[in-house]
């Protein structure tokens, strides 16, 4: 792709305003190779080099070397890297050599899974194996085939969800497998982070304290994008110790990154342009020039919406083109998701507009663009979306579109933070007292615990089924702890992508169908009475809630508008963790309890994004405890506040929204993953306070990164505010999307004097 006479031609159009902050030019990189220290056998190597894919770019040597000397391995390498081989080539010399064994792969959605399947098959069927060696195990998988995969099946590909519910419970039927596991593959590990990699660490603790019991140890192998801290997140989801394999060995055609910020269109409250509108614009300039395009945005809702203007705007156009373009996300049925691959695979279509669902390492064919709507949430995911176009040695064009906050706009006004700095840790926290007791209720309907299985799950194992024991969940006999009878299928109960237990149903009104389904978590905020909810490019209008039956009902609509919640948060100090004095305050981690309540919504026209109404909500308050790290404020920052007659709550609310829009920077999570709370006067401390929790029952770590990384958290945080162009605060420093009180106060200098006190800054007057 020729990607200069692209960026040219869309600077001469007449919509063009400056939009380009920074254009990164990486250069193409040649293959570096690697050598095996033991031959493999002559067929698989021979099928490697008929599938061209030998000599072995420096990092698969490196990882398969290590999985055959007996360690577990972390391989954390760019996308299109050829990670597949480094775990494949282990467990194909395995099988070619050591009758009987086994080998389970596990992926974190069915698309990648049947992608992989049909990789495998492509490079091993049928001169190394048979057809039936291989087989995806998941809950798409006919009940009449699964004794037969059971029975014949080396190799299972299968997701967590599935190893769960459907073998560990079960694990009697599946003893041969456990009992001769070897490896077991954990691809695409960056994914299994928060609460889904939480559960993922007791998922493999019960796998591998059942294979303890059937007589086998098996090896472990992940694969992930390039994280901060690939070994010991490997370590937490696994139990294990592993080595990490980092160094990159394979080619790249060069890209041009393209960091796009949408014009301001008033610039005392630097508000800009709609992001959805930069992205539909972007996307549908590629389309036009016959350039194969990949759109992530960041919701469902949005995938929908940047997906209607594009098609209605190609239809004015170019009819024939509209045709090419389809949505991508969670929530469609598996079979219209498989026919979208395809169909972008084989070239039927020109473009996508997808949710994250589309970021992992499905083969959708050489991609020669990608368009972002907003940061990802982490520098490895945004790598890993970019990464989808320039798979072959061409070069490939991405744009990162920056949205309305912080986050976005520091890294617009900070290219060089993004493109020097380090990648994120990826947080997982096994010990969350709501997950860990989850999975021991899980592994004792499975056999009973015995203090032997505190090798598998810790010193949580104590503490949490002595809580479970008060509840009389667990029973002990004879130094063994049993499920009580009034427990059955414990497993059925957990959602383990989700500290959610029930969803519910969206009921089409017109059809009496179920539409979709929704986690409880977030149930009110998205389809609370009077919600317009999106479904595969259509609009539904939420006409009730059925707190009782869990079901909402929709009917078609064609308003202009979309709708966006407001809730009300208070916080509850349960217990102090841990304290620590920077340089002028104290700073602490601890216990707390959230109540919240969606309160109301706002209508927002579509295209501008204008507020166009308000209604109030009368929903029940939802609680839950969690883990928060909170802050004193500097006594003469609060002094200076008040000398210059600023508004000491609107600076407080203003450092809040601030710090956590930037929180991201320095932990892989997402701003929806973290909340916050600040008053004049707490009444559990009895202070001015600004409070930052996680928003999961339990915590996953959050909180305890900011805690950590606080000084820096807030350096970044002031900058962020002093360099926007604003003049009172906008949503790119100080307002938040997604404030229940209408970003209502707001005080944008009392927050640089508040940051500055914190830093032990002294004011020049």
């Amino acid at each position: 792709m020729d990607t200069s006479a692209f960026l040219q031609n869309i600077t001469a159009q007449p919509g063009y305003d400056d939009q380009i902050a920074h254009i990164e030019h990486i250069p193409p990189r040649r293959a570096t190779h690697g050598k095996l220290e033991e031959p493999l056998t002559d067929r698989l190597r021979d099928s490697l080099v008929q599938h061209g894919l030998w000599p072995l770019y420096r990092h698969q040597a490196e990882a398969v070397n290590h999985a055959r000397h007996g360690e577990n391995v972390m391989v954390a390498t760019a996308s299109a890297s050829g990670k597949t081989l480094c775990y494949n080539i282990p467990v194909l010399q395995a099988m070619l050599t050591e009758p009987d064994t086994r080998f389970l792969y596990l992926f974190p959605t069915k698309a990648l899974a049947q992608d992989q399947l049909r990789a495998l098959r492509e490079l091993c069927c049928p001169k190394l194996l048979t057809g039936d060696e291989l087989a995806t195990f998941d809950g798409d998988t006919p009940r009449a085939e699964r004794a037969d995969i059971r029975k014949n099946a080396r190799i299972v590909l299968s997701n967590p969800d599935m190893l769960h519910l459907g073998i560990l419970p079960n694990h009697r039927q599946w003893s041969r497998m456990l009992r001769h596991l070897r490896y077991v593959v954990v691809d695409e590990a960056h994914v299994y982070r928060g609460v889904f990699g939480s559960h993922l660490a007791g998922v493999l603790r019960r796998l591998r304290r059942l294979c303890h019991v059937y007589g086998s140890d098996p090896q472990f192998i992940c694969s992930s994008a390039t994280i901060a801290n690939p070994g010991e997140h490997a370590e937490r989801l696994g139990g294990l110790p592993f080595v990490v394999v980092a160094k990159d060995g394979s080619p790249h055609g060069g890209k041009d990154f393209v960091f796009w910020n949408p014009p301001l269109i008033d610039v005392a409250r630097s508000t800009r342009r709609s992001a959805n509108t930069e992205a539909t614009n972007l996307f549908t300039g590629l389309l036009s020039e016959g350039i194969r395009t990949l759109t992530f945005s960041r919701t469902r809702r949005l995938t929908e919406l940047i997906y209607t203007y594009s098609r209605n705007r190609l239809a004015t156009v170019d009819p024939a083109l509209a045709e090419r373009i389809k949505p991508y996300r969670a929530g469609y049925l598996p079979k219209d998701r498989r026919k979208i691959e395809q169909q972008l695979f084989s070239g039927q279509l020109l473009g996508v507009v997808a949710t994250t669902a589309l970021e992992l390492g499905i083969d959708i064919g050489d991609l020669e663009a990608t368009v972002l709507t907003g940061y990802p949430g982490s520098i490895a995911s945004t790598w890993q979306q970019a990464g989808r176009s320039g798979r072959g040695k061409e070069r490939s064009l991405s744009f990162l579109i920056g949205l309305d906050d912080p986050l976005d706009q520091y890294l617009m006004r900070h290219p060089e933070f993004f493109f020097k700095r380090s990648f994120e840790n990826a947080l997982v926290n096994p010990d969350n007292p709501y997950i860990a007791r989850a999975h021991l209720l899980c592994a004792a309907w499975e056999m009973p615990l015995s203090k032997d299985d505190e090798v598998y799950f810790g010193e949580t194992l104590e503490r949490e089924r002595s809580e479970l024991e008060d509840r009389g969940v667990l029973r002990e006999r004879r130094g063994r702890w049993y499920l009580s009878p009034t427990i059955a299928h414990p497993a059925q109960s957990i959602n383990i992508r989700s500290t959610s237990r029930e969803n519910y149903s969206i009921i089409d009104s017109g059809t009496d169908s179920l539409m979709e389904t929704v986690e409880d978590t977030v149930a009110f905020f998205q389809i609370h009475p009077g919600a317009v909810y999106l479904h595969q490019g259509e609009a539904y209008l939420i006409t009730a809630l059925d707190l009782t039956s869990r079901t909402a009902c929709a009917s078609r609509t064609d308003t202009g508008y979309y709708t966006q919640s407001k809730d009300l948060t208070d916080l509850h100090v349960v217990r102090n963790r841990r304290e620590k004095r920077t340089r002028r305050v104290w700073v602490h981690l601890g216990d707390v309890e959230v109540t919240t309540t969606v309160a109301g919504y706002k209508k927002m026209a579509q295209f501008t994004d204008e507020v166009i109404g308000e209604e109030p909500l009368d929903l029940p308050p939802q609680h839950f405890p969690t883990v928060a790290l909170w802050f004193d404020i500097a006594d003469n920052a609060i002094t200076e506040v008040e000398k210059e007659k600023l508004d000491l709550a609107g600076g407080l609310h203003a450092v809040e929204h601030a710090a956590i829009g930037i929180l991201p920077l320095f932990a892989l999570c997402d701003r929806n993953d973290i909340g916050g709370v600040s008053t004049v006067l707490h009444p559990d401390t009895g202070k001015a306070q600004v409070f930052i929790y996680d928003a999961h029952p339990g915590g996953i770590g959050i909180a305890e990164k900011g805690f950590e990384l606080i000084t820096q958290l807030w350096e970044t945080t002031l900058k962020a505010i002093i360099e926007c162009p604003c003049l009172e605060g906008c949503p790119s420093c100080i307002q938040s999307p997604k404030c229940g009180n209408n970003n209502k106060p707001l005080d944008k200098k009392a927050a640089q004097v508040l940051l500055e006190g914190l830093l032990g800054f002294t004011r020049q007057h």
